[in-house]
């Protein structure tokens, strides 16, 4: 995949929601914390008039291209999010397939992801994975563990309302069993308690495919985050796309519920 120091091609935005690609100056510091909802491998697969199997393997393309263009921009922390927990109700052959490439990504990537210092961390619910899965997990975690470079989060089998719940539940328990009072649970101790602790809130969301919907992802840690969706599908995502939404970032002023001084 390769991870160098060189930044990608020099791109900006015309629109906040509907980026289209233009030539200019990159932004000097990138968002620390990138998130990405991949939408689009089967409207891709079905424009192109293949099964919707393919436009997920296409998809795996474009997020490996993806890691290794963030990895050249300075991208610190790169979630993705590649399963929810909603999938479950797609037919059990997609289902397959999709676990399918993860066993090929883990098997094809995860030497050179390591070699080049990439952490990786796999949020979600694991119960109910198959077994395989739940080991490939761990073994691409274990072997990563050490790296001090880009962290990649894969949420897989991952829903926000579910991680809030959980952590809610673990709270509980914690009080139940006398560990805390109620009065300790605050917003630190919340954060403490989701699946992304010791992640720093994403600066950026960006969504393919033109839709402009959260779809139950980071709702807890997406509370400032700006948010772009691109028209691209997420096949197709590549290096200028990624660069002309950072360009946007860029331009945006984040206030965070406050007012800028005049």
């Amino acid at each position: 995949m390769g991870f160098s120091s060189r930044s990608g091609s020099a791109l900006a935005a015309s629109e906040a929601l509907a980026i289209e690609p233009r030539a200019t100056t990159p932004a000097s510091a990138p968002p620390r914390h990138v998130a990405i909802i991949m939408d689009g491998n089967g409207r891709w697969a079905h424009a192109h008039g293949l099964p919707r199997g393919e436009g997920h393997r296409r998809g795996v393309e474009a997020l490996r291209r993806t890691v290794r263009f963030a990895g050249r921009r300075g991208i610190r922390y790169l979630t993705l999010f590649s399963f929810s927990s909603e999938n479950w109700s797609r037919p059990d052959e997609e289902i397959e397939g999709l676990f399918n490439l993860v066993r090929i990504f883990v098997r094809s990537d995860l030497e050179e992801l390591d070699r080049n210092d990439v952490l990786i961390r796999v949020i979600g619910e694991r119960d109910g994975l198959p077994a395989d899965i739940k080991a490939l997990i761990e073994e691409a975690e274990s072997k990563t563990r050490g790296n001090r470079g880009m962290q990649l989060v894969v949420a897989f089998n991952y829903g926000a309302r579910d991680e809030i719940v959980r952590a809610a539940r673990r709270l509980a328990e914690r009080v139940a069993a006398g560990e805390i009072p109620p009065s300790a649970i605050g917003h630190d101790a919340f954060e403490l308690s989701l699946d992304t602790v010791g992640i720093p809130d994403p600066d950026l969301i960006l969504r393919t495919s033109g839709e402009q919907r959260i779809s139950n992802f980071l709702l807890w840690q997406a509370a400032y985050a700006e948010f772009i969706s691109l028209p691209v599908l997420w096949p197709d995502f590549g290096d200028v796309e990624f660069e002309a939404a950072l360009a946007e970032f860029a331009s945006r002023e984040r206030r965070y519920g406050g007012v800028v001084a005049v």
